[in-house]
């Protein structure tokens, strides 16, 4: 007999919206890492996070080489902060200055605001 994993689904748009009004900070999974494909992203929650290879720092460019941020440095940047050099932040904010999903989910799980689970985010526009 084959065995079946049963995965729950989770739109990216509700991923978004629930990140967003729990932190009050602009997110877009979509965007991220160079701007993602449609496709299905695969999340065991909780599991072990990446933040320790996220930047303290970026650069305050858009479509940057640089992207991501650890957790706390997200956390603690007003989202009204303006920009050096630009008046996109918004852009700033999902392509460049993110953090690590993991992370995000496992504080979402702690928080009580996601089940312990397997998960697919389904990424379409």
């Amino acid at each position: 007999m084959i065995k079946v994993k049963n995965v729950k689904t989770i739109d990216v748009n509700d991923w978004d919206e629930l990140v967003s009004k729990t932190y009050n900070k602009i997110y877009s999974f979509q965007q991220q890492d160079g701007c993602r494909e449609r496709a299905t992203f695969y999340i065991s929650i909780p599991d072990k996070d990446n933040d320790h290879n996220m930047n303290d720092t970026i650069p305050e460019v858009i479509n940057g080489s640089i992207m991501g941020v650890k957790f706390k440095k997200w956390l603690e940047r007003d989202v009204k902060q303006p920009l050096s050099n630009s008046d996109y932040l918004s852009l700033f904010w999902t392509r460049n200055f993110y953090p690590d999903i993991q992370t995000v989910a496992n504080d979402l799980y702690e928080k009580g605001l996601i089940e312990a689970g397997d998960y697919i985010i389904n990424i379409d526009w």
